[in-house]
């Protein structure tokens, strides 16, 4: 008992002396909380305001290291430097032929792409003995600087440097079939001399509409005459093969590893991330595919991509870019004649440990996917390729031949003109053709051109399909003059996408390219569309954007479109789209130009000379928008023509005033071209 009457006696005093001592403990442990926390963030606060300096000295210094394309010649011995604006690889081909050529000369080249250098930097070639710059510059678009270009020729423009140290040349790569022939070529000429370049050779100006190939070679054996001239230096020997990559062949490779047609990133189609671009394109699936013509012996075809949960965003008029494969029989056969294993797993190495380009493609990966993703072997090789593969035929005749092909002699170029470019002999004809010529598929792999994406002028509005881009195409096949018949790499390959329930043999890789083909800011300015064939593509987009716009209340002006086929029951495409727009009051005008339903030929020209007072009309009165789309070396010229006679008849103009009218339609963004030739 009596112990428990205690307890309640003594438990108070206890129990506060506890809490007091408890309190206290806390005090202690709350103020070195704050206390070490306060400190904490001092600390912290002042190493985020000394840090800045380090990283910012750092970002500012790399760059100049890296891009210095100057350290670079000097640290590997270079004095040559070749520069070159390329968009579907030809001018970066030439570039590298150039580069190489130097060492026959004493000399040591490199190959450049503008967009990985500084080229403010070019005020310091001076500093390298003998240097000199070369620029291959292509023209793209509307006369136009290409996409790795784009960056030099705003340079260019804004540049106040002083280059009178600079020696140099240019060769442009331009199609005379378009109105701004070789401009980019024809700007950094002038423009380097402006800025007081010094320019050693006269500009080159190669015509693809022509034969480029040899304009190259005509221009390139002139050039280094010239340029050991300035020097002072003679060639040290014939051209001789000199291997760019050495082959490592991977017997005990881990296979996700492997390459096995990703255009970047590997595994890139397995595990896809945006943004998508050239080198990281897009698997899009294909949810429709359908003939379009209803006769005839051609294939024309409507291919709609899904671009769901891609963030792509696209407008009316740009392109989209697809990656193709080759036809999988055109890769065994070249498998079979060269006796290769094509599942052989290997790499090439650039035997230039300091460039860029560590590999001609990506690397490892097989034969089979190489000469299936990467290469091209479709196209007619060019002279430097058969020159490099002569030492490997074993019949002297077949050699010779080769070489002559190569060779710059007259009868050499025209040799290669008819039995290479006019007959239309890839890689495998020539390898059937000539039985003893048998490459190493390695060297043949360092050799061939990069496969290279098509574009297509998208054929849908993004305000009616968001999620989905719309194709017109034509297969293109044909019977060249050896009896073979030659198919288009990328429409064949499109022919075959067939929407499927599992979807993985319908997958395309592809991105889109802006353009400048674009729609009036106003919807009330009247638009005059002209796209004979798959050229109707931009428009269809044009029209369903201009409907989607009226359905929003704006108001829209005249949209008139001059279209233009063979048969009216043969292929004229999307004629029930066109007639239901028509119907809704949003396609005000359409004129169809059937070219073979009479005895004689109406083309939209035609058309747009019989409508001619309506056309001046919509023109001068209505400040209306044209828009060109197809062929560039009849229907483009042809029509350009029509509309310098409309003006020169109604505006009571000569024909220089009516050209110079319809040259400042142009520049005003108020005549518009998306050809192609």
């Amino acid at each position: 008992m009596r112990d428990a009457s205690m307890g309640p006696n003594i438990s108070p005093p206890e129990s506060t002396a506890q809490q007091d001592s408890l309190f206290s403990m806390t005090d202690v442990f709350l103020i070195s909380l704050i206390t070490g926390l306060l400190t904490y963030w001092l600390f912290f606060r002042k190493k985020k305001e000394e840090v800045p300096d380090l990283p910012k000295m750092q970002t500012v210094a790399a760059p100049v290291r890296d891009s210095s394309f100057i350290e670079k010649m000097k640290k590997t011995g270079r004095n040559i430097v070749v520069f070159y604006g390329s968009q579907t690889g030809t001018a970066e081909e030439f570039a590298n032929r150039l580069s190489k050529d130097a060492h026959r000369y004493g000399l040591r080249g490199m190959a450049a792409d503008p967009e990985e250098y500084d080229l403010s930097d070019l005020s310091r070639l001076s500093e390298i003995d003998k240097s000199l710059a070369v620029f291959c510059m292509a023209t793209y678009g509307e006369g136009d600087p290409t996409d790795n270009a784009q960056d030099f020729y705003d340079w260019l423009q804004e540049a106040d440097a002083d280059l009178s140290g600079l020696r140099f040349a240019v060769f442009g790569l331009g199609n005379k079939t378009y109105e701004h022939f070789n401009a980019m070529g024809k700007y950094v000429d002038k423009r380097l001399e402006e800025l007081g370049a010094q320019r050693i050779f006269e500009l080159g100006l190669g015509d693809d509409d022509g034969n480029l190939e040899e304009d190259f070679i005509t221009w390139r054996e002139q050039f280094w005459p010239a340029v050991c001239e300035h020097f002072g230096v003679e060639a040290t020997g014939e051209e001789s093969s000199i291997r760019q990559y050495e082959l490592v062949v991977h017997t005990d490779v881990n296979m996700n590893k492997v390459y096995t047609g990703e255009m970047g990133r590997l595994k890139s189609y397995e595990n896809q991330k945006p943004p998508f671009d050239a080198k990281n394109p897009f698997l899009a699936q294909v949810t429709e595919n359908r003939k379009l013509n209803k006769g005839g012996e051609r294939h024309l075809m409507h291919l709609e991509l899904d671009i769901s949960n891609s963030k792509i965003r696209y407008e009316s008029g740009d392109h989209v870019a697809v990656y193709p494969a080759n036809d999988s029989s055109l890769v065994n056969q070249i498998g079979e004649i060269l006796g290769t294993n094509l599942d052989t797993i290997m790499s090439l190495n650039n035997l230039d440990e300091e460039s860029n380009k560590k590999h001609p493609f990506p690397c490892p990966t097989s034969y089979r996917t190489a000469l299936t993703y990467y290469l091209d072997i479709t196209n007619p090789p060019r002279t430097n390729v058969l020159y490099e593969l002569a030492q490997y035929a074993t019949d002297p005749s077949e050699q010779e031949r080769l070489r002559k092909m190569a060779s710059s002699a007259p009868e050499g170029k025209a040799l290669y003109l008819s039995w290479v470019v006019e007959a239309r002999r890839n890689i495998l004809a020539i390898l059937q053709d000539m039985p003893s010529l048998c490459p190493p598929i390695d060297h043949l792999c360092e050799l061939l051109p990069r496969l290279q994406a098509r574009y297509y002028s998208i054929a849908s509005s993004s305000k009616v399909h968001p999620n989905s881009i719309h194709i017109c195409a034509v297969t293109v096949e044909y019977e060249t003059k050896t009896g073979r018949v030659n198919k288009g790499v990328a429409t064949n390959w499109l022919k075959g996408k067939v929407p499927t329930d599992n979807g993985s043999s319908s997958l395309v890789p592809m991105y889109v390219r802006k353009s400048q083909f674009r729609l009036p800011f106003k919807p009330s300015t009247p638009v005059i569309m002209i796209g004979p064939g798959t050229g109707i593509a931009p428009f269809m987009g044009f029209i369903q954007e201009r409907a989607w716009l009226k359905q929003q209340g704006k108001e829209v002006g005249e949209t008139v479109l001059y279209y233009g086929c063979r048969r009216e029951h043969e292929d004229y495409l999307y004629r029930e789209e066109l007639s239901r727009f028509q119907q809704d009051g949003v396609l005000t005008q359409l004129h169809v130009a059937f070219s073979r339903d009479q005895a004689e030929k109406v083309y939209v020209q035609h058309l747009l000379k019989k409508n001619k007072e309506n056309i001046w009309k919509l023109v001068h009165e209505g400040s209306a928008h044209i828009y060109v789309c197809g062929d560039a070396r009849n229907m483009a010229r042809d029509v350009q023509n029509t509309f310098y006679e409309i003006v020169a008849e109604f505006g009571n103009m000569r024909q220089p005033q009516a050209t110079d009218y319809v040259k400042k339609l142009m520049t005003k963004g108020r005549y518009s071209l998306d050809v192609w030739s």
